[in-house]
């Protein structure tokens, strides 16, 4: 990181070797959720119209693509009128 400075950047790594497993991985999860959120919140920004579902399935198709969305969900993001 450019902008902290080589001891404290030593000081995080240790923090971070010295968690637990489960501390890491709820870092993780927490991580992916706030991901997740971002992602919402930017598809609600742009379809601003867009019900639940469609957010979910605009999310969906950010994270997996157009191929996996049309076999998983039958859904084109490419098709207007979602």
């Amino acid at each position: 990181m450019t902008d902290t400075s080589a001891d404290i950047e030593r000081r995080r790594v240790e923090i971070l070797r010295n968690l637990s497993v489960a501390e890491k991985a709820a870092q993780v999860a927490a991580l992916t959720l706030d991901v997740q959120r971002m992602a919402e919140a930017g598809v609600r920004q742009r379809y601003p119209e867009a019900d639940d579902r469609e957010v979910f399935l605009r999310v969906a198709a950010l994270r997996n693509g157009r191929e996996l969305s049309l076999a998983a969900y039958g859904w084109d993001p490419d098709v207007e009128g979602w």
